[in-house]
């Protein structure tokens, strides 16, 4: 639902009934588009929200914690300074537009003034300016002066409301009754809500499509002309908070009741769960891409060096055809002739008795060819000793990666890529973001998927990093699982000194088995042994182990949440 002024006018109205009085404690900058103000209303601490964000423009409490930017931008640092320990004086909607005027007394050593904080929720064209007595203090979104705009908005200049709407206002009698007569005139007796609904989106100024649809249904029911019902139904319907779920994910919040809808106790509680849950979702896609992204230039790099190895290894593996040559010259010397591009000599080494025709450089006597091969020989046996363990090593590359990119795949939660963001910047693949200026290192643990089965525990890691942790606090006798020929988590059924069942085995492999990179196959195999057969190789990868005395199990995954 984009901020209308229908909504706008309940959620100031509860603004107002809950803020009052209430004093600024401290203002965060989150990003570039959204404030935090922490206030205390004397008789709890809460956090205000306002967001010029183009899809996301809002003003509403919010209980959701978000980390604030590393250094505060300019427009904070000003609001700090002038509104720092305000009182607010009350929270109000500028007529019926989508304007939420919040105005402030604010209070120094030597005097007092008043000051308003104007949050303008017009999506692309969202601001939060500061004034004093009409003149911008400062704004978070500036024009500059070269800029084709009607309105000025930086420090010092007049303030102006933005330019209404080509839109007809619910206060103007007289363009109701016009807009009245014109869907009348086109639709008669027989109109359809939705026809209604569009209509009135299209002429009146501040209301979203649900909300005129909502008029729609409400208007047919009652007897009213649409002129007089409309401005009675935006200015005092009475604010029934509800947040739409489907699926067990909000899709929408409303000050009305809707199909889906849940009650909830306020409209500010309703929007936050929706936009809060908007940005976690977003969010956890944006850093899933941002992981994935790194996983594949890491691939695409050893991918990269591991074919040119290969070629080389393919090169230097000549190095016994070039023994052979020069064991054929040097036995056949007294044969040949300084100056001779090439001789054909017979082969002892082929089972079949044939020949081999070998070049020869023409400036050099056939001692010194011979000399030659034996060089090209040994040099060849000397890569191949280097290149061939630089072979294993882009190959344990590829396969940390792949097993990293499956524990990406598989995360469902932010918290599941916590750890996996951690790993990548440990082991150089993505920059550390830049910490907050004086902010204190906070070690989250974050804890395993946990399930239960027949009196047992069954932990799973999340990724590479927990798996090795998880291998490390398991008990000898526990069992440890993973899934044979894919990537996938570790599973450890904590045996707590008693005999696992096979149920537990299977269900536990079943999890194991749902969180690889093999969820989608019919059935897949799973390994498992007592966590006591479990290695890990010194300087191994993260998640890199090896294991033995295991039996393996075929399974369906599945979740089993």
């Amino acid at each position: 639902m984009p901020q209308d002024a229908f909504h706008i006018r309940r959620l100031t109205e509860e603004l107002q009934n809950f803020l009052a009085g209430g004093k600024i404690n401290r203002i965060s900058q989150v990003d570039k588009d959204e404030l935090t103000f922490i206030i205390y209303t004397k008789k709890t601490t809460v956090k205000l929200i306002l967001s010029a964000n183009a899809t996301g423009a809002r003003v509403c409490l919010s209980a959701y914690e978000k980390e604030p930017a590393p250094i505060a931008p300019n427009f904070c640092m000003l609001l700090r300074k002038h509104l720092q320990n305000a009182e607010i004086i009350g929270v109000e909607q500028h007529e019926f537009e989508r304007i939420v005027k919040i105005t402030l007394h604010c209070q120094s050593d030597f005097s007092g003034c008043d000051r308003v904080l104007y949050c303008e929720l017009m999506g692309k064209y969202s601001n939060i300016v500061l004034t004093e007595k009409d003149v911008i203090l400062g704004a978070l979104k500036t024009t500059a002066l070269q800029d084709d705009s009607h309105r000025v908005l930086l420090p010092g200049a007049k303030y102006d409301y933005p330019a209404p709407q080509d839109k007809i206002s619910i206060l103007d009698e007289a363009g109701m009754r016009r807009m009245t007569d014109a869907f009348f005139e086109m639709h008669g007796e027989t109109w359809e809500e939705e026809a209604l609904a569009k209509h009135i989106f299209e002429r009146v100024a501040g209301l979203a499509l649900p909300t005129a649809r909502q008029l729609a249904i409400r208007f047919k029911r009652q007897k009213k002309p649409l002129y007089e019902f409309l401005p009675h139904f935006c200015l005092n319907e009475p604010n029934d908070p509800h947040l739409q779920i489907r699926d067990g994910a909000p899709t929408d919040f409303f000050a009305f009741a809707v199909m889906d809808g849940q009650k909830m106790p306020s409209l500010c509680k309703a929007e936050d769960e929706f936009y809060s849950g908007k940005e976690q979702k977003k969010g956890f896609e944006d850093k899933k891409r941002k992981l994935e992204a790194g996983i594949r230039a890491l691939k695409r790099k050893a991918s990269k060096r591991l074919q040119d190895t290969l070629e080389r290894i393919k090169e230097a593996e000549r190095a016994e055809e070039n023994r052979i040559k020069g064991e054929l010259l040097t036995a056949n010397l007294y044969r040949l002739e300084k100056g001779a591009k090439s001789v054909e000599l017979e082969n002892w080494y082929d089972e079949a008795g044939g020949t081999v025709k070998i070049a020869l450089d023409e400036t050099l006597s056939p001692a010194q060819n011979a000399q030659r091969y034996f060089k090209t020989y040994n040099k060849q046996k000397r890569t191949l000793a280097v290149l061939t363990p630089m072979q294993a090593a882009e190959e344990r590359e590829i396969e940390y990666a792949d097993s990293v990119f499956a524990s990406i795949k598989a995360a469902e939660y932010d918290e599941d890529l916590k750890e996996i963001e951690t790993e990548l910047i440990e082991a150089g693949l993505l920059r550390a973001p830049k910490a907050r200026a004086g902010a204190k290192k906070k070690e989250v643990v974050i804890p395993f998927r946990k399930y239960e089965h027949d009196g047992h525990t069954v932990l799973v890691g999340r990724n590479n990093l927990q798996n090795d942790r998880l291998l490390r606090q398991a008990s000898p006798d526990d069992i440890w699982l993973h899934t044979q020929k894919y990537h996938s988590s570790h599973a450890i059924i904590v045996a707590d000194g008693r005999q696992v069942r096979d149920e537990t085995v299977l269900f536990a492999a079943e999890i194991c088995a749902y969180y690889s990179d093999g969820r989608e196959a019919d059935k897949i195999p799973v390994d498992y042994c007592k966590r006591k057969f479990v290695k890990k190789p010194s300087k191994s990868k993260a998640g890199f182990v090896v294991y033995t005395d295991y039996k393996t199990i075929l399974v369906k995954p599945d979740a089993h949440k």
